[in-house]
């Protein structure tokens, strides 16, 4: 058996045994506050190879009957013994409160926002190991760090946050104190829009649609007719022609509107349709269109805008 493969025994060894110690399995609710039960201390390699040191020190002062020596090496010990209260001292009494996560589409990376508080002093050197990244963040006093990472993505749907480090070495870098975090708290993914394809069944307009109506955009100048507003009359050009001129306004005609219904689409297995509505959503949505969805289960009425599109994409991200 391979070193790996003995060390991931070992793992879940501690998971059956000591899940107190580990809380590799346990989630549990935010706002998490680390208090003494949950952090652990232990020297760190330098601390190891200080404590020989110190204990080298000890036997040569000692032998010599070297009273400097013997001092010193009191002090430096009670240094490294005091480093050891102030790394638990920095975890102790932090809460990881608030969870934000940006928008993002399976298969790319979503953003995710983490606050770490305290309510004293403030804390220097916490670090926080999080899918393979390392964050290194400074506590205010009586205020909030915000910790941010990024998550792979692979399907859509709900995502649940990794199991998480939150450690530090601080000050001398003699202990580790470390807790683990598992958060039970999930972050939404939506669906992964298709590359290509038809663009959605558009039913044919009236017979207006298409030309200018009245609107804020300047189209013309023309002659000034009885009952128009003086307020489109275009003062500094018409003081250089004899006649009155007056602006026409106009706007262009509103898009069409778009009716996606799930049933409308043959011939593709349900996350390939889920892949299509999400296209078209997306489409929609840069194009500034209005448009209607039609779940099986749901129907989203003709809108739009950020919140409507935010509404849609999450009914299709949950959709079985």
């Amino acid at each position: 058996m391979t070193l790996a493969s003995h060390w991931r025994r070992v793992v879940a060894l501690a998971e059956k045994r000591l899940p107190s110690l580990t809380r590799m399995r346990q989630r549990e609710p935010l706002p998490i506050l680390l208090n003494r039960r949950r952090i652990y201390i232990v020297p760190t390699g330098f601390g190891l190879g200080f404590a020989v040191l110190l204990c080298v020190m000890l036997v040569g002062a000692l032998n010599y009957a070297n009273n400097a020596a013997l001092i010193l090496t009191c002090l430096l010990g009670a240094a490294s013994a005091g480093s050891m209260l102030v790394a638990f001292r920095v975890l102790n009494g932090l809460t990881i409160g608030t969870l934000r996560a940006d928008s993002a589409v399976a298969g790319s990376s979503i953003r995710v926002s983490l606050d770490i508080s305290t309510n004293d002093e403030a804390r220097t050197g916490v670090h926080l190991d999080v899918h393979e990244q390392q964050l290194a963040l400074q506590v205010p006093a009586h205020g909030a760090a915000t910790a941010e990472f990024e998550l792979l993505t692979e399907m859509r749907g709900w995502l649940p946050l990794p199991r998480m480090r939150i450690y530090t070495t601080w000050p001398l870098g003699m202990f580790r104190a470390w807790s683990w975090l598992n958060p039970d708290r999930q972050v939404l993914v939506y669906p992964r829009p298709e590359a290509f394809g038809p663009p959605p069944f558009e039913p044919q307009g009236d017979a207006d649609r298409g030309r200018p109506r009245v609107g804020d955009e300047l189209a013309s100048l023309r002659d000034y007719r009885p009952g128009d507003p003086r307020r489109q009359i275009a003062w500094k050009l018409s003081a250089r022609h004899h006649d009155l001129l007056v602006k026409d306004m106009e706007q262009p005609a509103p898009k069409e509107d778009w009716r996606l219904d799930w049933d409308n689409i043959h011939g593709l297995d349900a996350e390939s349709r889920i892949s299509r509505l999400a296209r078209w959503i997306d489409e929609g949505h840069q194009g500034g269109r209005r448009w209607s969805l039609q779940l099986p289960d749901r129907y989203f009425d003709i809108a739009q805008g950020d919140e409507h599109y935010h509404r849609c994409m999450t009914a299709l991200a949950l959709q079985p």
